[in-house]
């Protein structure tokens, strides 16, 4: 797979997990519609991964990819910690406990594990890429 490759496919994972957060958020909201409730923390996760996405399409850099590696395994690790663990409520942090899988939190967690996984190759060819310029091509990657 080429770099190129990679990245696209990381951005789609990235552009899934936001489509879906964004769409579950209202319905997720409902509990604490003035404060902070689970929709408000699904938007801010939709716009982590927007803006994750659009950095690693247009830098392609091994910080873009980190970037979006840990946007894409953050929100995996939320979904399997509040799936399998009752956390409850902390500070202003609402519980967010949900013992069971449906289809859109099924696929969000697909595309936020194949993100994140692909993220981290992408950033080891874009460590590979870059120790391989010459001092000439160095700069018309940037």
């Amino acid at each position: 797979m080429t770099e190129l490759v990679v990245r696209v496919l990381v951005a789609a994972g990235l552009g899934i997990q936001a489509v879906i957060h964004l769409k579950l958020a209202p319905n997720y909201q409902l509990a604490f519609p003035d404060g902070i409730g689970a929709g408000t923390l699904f938007r801010i996760e939709a716009a982590a991964a927007i803006l994750a996405g659009l950095y690693l399409l247009a830098r392609g850099s091994r910080p873009a990819y980190l970037l979006a590696a840990a946007v894409a395994l953050g929100g995996l690790a939320a979904v399997v910690l509040y799936r399998y663990v009752d956390v409850g409520s902390f500070g202003p942090m609402p519980a967010m406990y949900e013992p069971i899988w449906f289809f859109e939190k099924t696929l969000s967690a697909i595309a936020e594990a194949a993100a994140g996984v692909l993220a981290l190759v992408g950033a080891l060819l874009a460590g590979r890429i870059s120790r391989h310029d010459t001092p000439a091509t160095a700069g018309s990657r940037r």
